[in-house]
């Protein structure tokens, strides 16, 4: 029996990004109700996924998990089809009382969406979602590291890249005034790039150089932009690449630890060019080193905790609500290659600390027993 909708078949030409309407907790009692309906269906024959190039999923409770959609949001959920034989892959989304291939979640149909448009719709947060849960925290991060990346917060600024109506990349900002976490009332004193992503087929194209230009283009009246700390070896390329082409960056451009006092800054220019010389290079790799067996805050780990949770009378929940603070993912002494390695080599360039789970549960499971934070380059 095949299951109801079809995604992008159910909706003729369009995608989920071009048709999705309505209350957002309205949607999410359909995802509930369909799953208790999937549960009575258990022990009869089950609904069958079709995933594009013609394998079939069986749709039975084993393969289906609810995941938070926010950080600071544990109530709001979506519900995903997994993999049976890999709970680690997200195969679908449900919405709108159907089913859509990730894939299809990521793309448009509309011409019109094009570049790098604020994500200001809740349609448009599912996409960011879907890159960053599912895409960079999943399917395309490294498997050398346990590591595992949570949603952003409901209020998030960010901008997704679309280019030949799928949405490819995106990034992150802290604003200036906005609160560095929920256990505190220090608030950002500069607006910080947080997190940045490009997939993988799409890099290496200069998208990591045109989105840390629109940041800087973002905030022209700012004497002082940050890029949250430890920035990635790769990120560190996409900056010197960039400062050399826009030198008049150089002086505003700095690497931040949270809220970003003075003290709490190094310039990147500075930093780039102190890196280039032999001294520069023994005390870089010390402070790095430092950087990266730092702990997560206790206060982080307890949020995580608290949050992973059930559904009453619903189904698992996956994942947790965790503050994705200066979020950050790779650390590691700057690369002296030359700037042709710029976008993201070999990987993401999200400058994502990961404070994330990863131990799996079994199905639906994507949930962890302990806080890491851990820094990567992505391959």
């Amino acid at each position: 029996m095949e299951a109801a909708g079809g995604g992008r078949a159910a909706a003729g030409c369009l995608y989920l990004v071009d048709t999705l309407a309505g209350d957002p907790e309205v949607l999410q009692v359909d995802a509930e109700t369909y799953y208790e309906k999937l549960l009575k269906k258990s022990s009869s024959i089950p609904d069958i996924f079709s995933i594009p190039g013609g394998e079939e999923v069986k749709l039975e409770d084993s393969c289906v998990c609810f995941v938070p959609l926010y950080r600071n949001n544990p109530t709001c959920k979506m519900l995903l089809l997994t993999d049976p034989k890999d709970k680690e892959t997200v195969l679908a989304v449900y919405l709108n009382q159907c089913w859509w291939p990730v894939e299809d979640v990521l793309k448009t149909a509309d011409p019109s969406r094009d570049g790098l448009i604020s994500v200001q719709t809740f349609r448009e947060r599912i996409v960011l979602f879907v890159l960053n849960y599912i895409i960079f925290g999943m399917l395309e991060g490294s498997s050398a590291n346990d590591a595992f990346f949570l949603p952003h917060s409901a209020t998030e600024c960010a901008k997704i890249l679309w280019r030949n109506g799928e949405a490819v990349a995106f990034y992150s900002v802290k604003m200036k005034g906005s609160l560095c976490d929920g256990t505190t009332s220090q608030c950002y004193l500069l607006p910080v790039l947080d997190t940045i992503f490009v997939r993988r087929k799409y890099r290496r194209d200069g998208l990591g150089m045109k989105m840390l230009h629109d940041f800087c283009q973002s905030f022209m009246a700012e004497d002082a932009l940050g890029i949250s700390c430890p920035i990635s070896a790769a990120m560190y390329q996409v900056c010197q690449k960039f400062l050399q082409t826009y030198p008049e960056e150089q002086k505003r451009l700095w690497e931040v630890e949270a809220p970003g006092d003075w003290s709490q800054r190094v310039n990147i220019w500075l930093k780039i060019q102190m890196e280039s010389s032999p001294s520069g290079k023994a005390e870089e790799g010390s402070h790095i080193e430092n950087a990266q067996t730092s702990k997560p805050r206790q206060s982080d780990v307890d949020q995580m905790n608290e949050t992973i949770e059930y559904i009453p009378g619903v189904g698992k929940v996956a994942g947790g609500d965790t503050e994705k603070k200066d979020d950050t993912a790779a650390a590691g002494t700057l690369n002296s290659q030359g700037p042709e390695q710029e976008d993201l080599e070999q990987g993401a360039s999200n400058t994502q600390q990961c404070k994330g789970f990863r131990k799996r549960t079994g199905p639906g499971g994507l949930v962890g027993d302990k806080a890491t934070k851990q820094f990567r380059i992505i391959p």
